[in-house]
């Protein structure tokens, strides 16, 4: 009961929190808030199986407590068979299973009533953890009609986990193996469209159930359990196994891994375009209802701009890197394509202003690749236009800067690479996001043309901006670094 009170808890925290780490203590996430269901219901299966661990230690000492105790002796007299026992203590671990599958509800509909959710979750992904759960407790069952010894359990759990760990060294991270162990978590990608994850999840789920039911039947032989129906429940049980594993072992299909492939070169081919004034949404079919918010942070961000910028057309289009599978790091190249701004699959948190620098950065230099070349003082103006409107600047400036400063040279981020931001650079910008938001915008708008043209340095960027301080030094422009 303690370990399981200790697991809602850290559910009911990753709720409220947004973490799916069970690390990460601090503060809410904003991408919490725009979950994929695709991945959500993955996110429940790491408790599970602490939960199982813990189980698996506990049904073991519950079957030897009489034998720790003394009182063995005393069930040679009662009517019950041996066998019988061993059920009984093997179906005592049913509530825990069935307390875990709520739990796992209540974590994955907290998250598909998040306004931003997108996607579909699989109820056999969200079977995983209630029957890692029953796993646990029937595999401490089984231990102890094995091992009649309180100290087998630990030091079996201690070995598994050693075992795993160089196994999967050993084979180099096979599929056939990686599907063997109970859960299986693949993460580092961004969020792939549903019919692309391709997880053999409802053959993992028969496998763990399959193998929960021939522990069970096993146990129930070892404890002179030899009727024909226990008999018969372990065969099948048996062949659910197999076939489960069988059915797990496959590696991505052919028509799968194309699929992937055509997604994430060509998604124009497969998303869906609407219109808002001068900016054309492209966006996966799933993602569709995520243009508004899209439209919300694109809006801000050129209503800032000068010139022709705030009524230039531009294309925002959706991308995904799916070619090399759901744990994968993703990268995207910048788009060579005038006016076509790059939005991944994930929204919120860090990734709306990494976005607004990416668009800030189309609209100063007219397209990606163009914009990830900048390093003048044309980044000021970047800067000022993508986080200028922000509720807090600052904030919005540590968030999109890979070491967390709002001092110093540093690399910004956004969804197609990175920007070098020098000391200067950062002084003005930081200087400018200090100031009354109307002042500034009328200064950048009165000198567009200058602020937005090839070659002008910080320094005069400054001067333009009536920021002091800024002389022509060393660091200046994050090109002399």
């Amino acid at each position: 009961l303690v370990f399981f009170a200790v697991y809602v808890a850290a559910t009911a925290w990753q709720i409220y929190s947004g973490h799916t780490g069970w690390h990460e203590l601090t503060g809410r996430e904003g991408m919490a808030d725009h979950p994929a269901l695709q991945d959500a219901d993955r996110a429940t299966q790491s408790g599970g199986l602490l939960l199982g661990l813990a189980l698996f230690v506990c049904a073991d000492r519950a079957v030897l407590r009489s034998r720790r105790r003394g009182t063995d002796e005393q069930f040679d007299v009662l009517v019950m068979e041996p066998w019988r026992r061993t059920l009984a203590h093997a179906l005592s671990v049913v509530p825990f299973a069935l307390l875990t599958a709520l739990v796992v509800a209540a974590r994955f509909t907290s998250d598909a009533l998040e306004p931003g959710a997108v996607g579909h979750g699989s109820l056999a992904e969200l079977a995983v953890a209630p029957l890692v759960t029953l796993l646990g407790g029937v595999a401490g069952v089984l231990l102890a009609r094995l091992v009649p010894s309180v100290h087998a359990a630990p030091l079996v759990v201690v070995g598994v986990l050693l075992a795993g760990l160089f196994l999967t060294t050993a084979t180099g991270g096979a599929h056939w193996k990686r599907w063997l162990s109970p859960v299986v978590t693949e993460s580092g990608a961004d969020p792939f469209p549903s019919d692309l994850v391709g997880r053999p999840a409802a053959w993992h789920a028969l496998y763990l159930a399959g193998l929960a039911v021939l522990l069970l039947g096993a146990a129930l032989l070892l404890s002179g359990g030899r009727s024909t129906g226990v008999a018969a429940l372990t065969v099948l049980a048996l062949v659910a196994t197999a076939t489960g594993v069988a059915g797990q072992s496959q590696g991505p299909s052919a028509a799968l891994r194309a699929a992937r492939a055509e997604v994430s070169a060509h998604p124009e081919a497969v998303e869906r375009c609407t219109a808002r004034g001068a900016t054309t949404y492209c966006a996966l079919p799933e993602w569709t209802g995520r243009a508004d918010a899209w439209a919300r942070t694109t809006d801000r961000v050129r209503a800032l701009a000068g010139g022709t910028a705030a009524t230039r057309p531009l294309t925002v289009r959706q991308r995904v890197e799916a070619r090399y599978g759901l744990d994968n790091d993703p990268s995207y190249d910048p788009s060579t394509v005038p006016g076509t701004v790059t939005v991944g699959t994930r929204w919120g948190g860090n990734r709306v202003p990494e976005y607004a620098v990416g668009l800030a950065s189309v609209l100063v230099a007219g397209d990606e690749h163009a914009g990830s070349e900048l390093c003048d003082g044309r980044v000021v103006t970047v800067l000022w236009l993508a986080l200028g409107g922000a509720s807090d600047p600052l904030a919005s400036l540590r968030d999109v800067r890979i070491d967390d400063s709002v001092e110093g040279g540093a690399v910004v981020l956004t969804p197609t690479g990175n920007l070098l931001m020098s000391a200067g650079q950062t002084d003005v910008v930081r200087t400018l996001l200090g100031r009354p938001h109307a002042e500034v915008a009328s200064a950048v708008r009165g000198h567009w043309k200058e602020l937005t043209a090839p070659g002008t340095s910080t320094a005069r960027v400054a001067e333009l901006l009536h920021v002091p301080g800024i002389g022509h030094g060393k660091d200046t422009d994050s090109c002399e670094r």
